[in-house]
């Protein structure tokens, strides 16, 4: 098997993984707190980027326009990821990913309403194959004997973060010029490092970053180091390989995440929510031709 492949297929396992790492992080840690520790790891991750693809000089090149669209990228990003943890430790996995991938939708969507940028024919396919996809795997959770309700907060923040996630791209597309990808990267994250602290400070929640659990600490610097080693491996793939595999692969990083999820979380899709990840794959694919 050709290397490319194999990172190909590791970039979507550890992109899959993440979500799960991070929801056995966060069972007693507050989700907030949470992101802004995970986030220092994949900061450091975001600048080996920029110095493997060479891109460190070019920050001297960036013109004020420019920073002020990859700061406001970055406090979207920021509230994207604030929104994702909180709705992984509110929801379940299987319900939270799916909302939170129809970014993609979302954006074609806000692109051409404020870009004019057209929709081809396999792209409004795919948006209708993932939306329905979406509706399908959320469906309400059947109540057990002693167990609580489960509110619809974990959705509000669920699109919250897919809405954030669009608004990312759109403000990349508006302002953000001829600045290689891993450098915008790198300062979109350190801007998401700043936000998601202060946000940890003016909510008065300093104190729980001392007090969490030593094992819950060490799942979400894996979720960091998942997310990172992904961006790598990533990078190496479309390096060496084709980029019309690379790209489909590591898009259906969320079969891992719903594979796992099973095994961890013991959460099964029922026959709705199984046909509804099988339209969200095809979408994504569609989307791809």
């Amino acid at each position: 098997m050709r290397m490319w492949l194999l990172f190909a297929v590791g970039s979507a396992f550890f992109a899959g993984v993440t979500a799960i790492l991070a929801k056995c992080g966060i069972r007693r840690t507050d989700s907030t707190v949470a992101t802004a520790i995970r986030t220092i790891v994949v900061l450091a991750f975001a600048w080996v980027m920029v110095f493997v693809a060479g891109s460190q000089g070019q920050i001297r090149d960036l013109d004020g326009m420019t920073l002020l669209f990859l700061i406001l990228s970055g406090l979207a990003t920021g509230a994207s990821w604030l929104c994702y943890f909180k709705a992984l430790q509110l929801g379940d996995i299987n319900k939270v990913v799916p909302i939170d991938k129809s970014s993609t939708v979302l954006t074609i969507l806000l692109a051409f309403l404020l870009l004019g940028e057209p929709i081809g024919p396999f792209q409004g396919i795919g948006v209708i194959l993932i939306g329905v996809g979406t509706f399908l795997m959320i469906e309400k959770k059947p109540q057990t004997a002693g167990s609580a309700p489960q509110g619809k907060g974990w959705m509000l923040y669920a699109f919250g973060s897919a809405v954030f996630a669009s608004l990312t791209a759109i403000l990349g597309k508006i302002g953000i010029q001829n600045v290689e990808s891993n450098l915008g990267t790198a300062i979109r994250t350190g801007v998401v490092l700043v936000m998601a602290w202060f946000m940890v400070l003016v909510t008065g929640k300093t104190a729980a970053v001392r007090q969490v659990p030593r094992r819950e600490l060490g799942f979400i610097c894996l979720s960091g180091i998942a997310t990172g080693a992904s961006w790598l491996c990533y990078y190496r793939a479309l390096q060496d390989g084709l980029a019309s595999v690379v790209v489909p692969i590591d898009k259906l990083s969320i079969l891992v995440t719903v594979a796992f999820s099973s095994l961890v979380f013991h959460e099964r899709l029922t026959a709705r929510s199984g046909a509804g990840l099988l339209l969200i794959v095809a979408g994504t694919l569609a989307m791809l031709l």
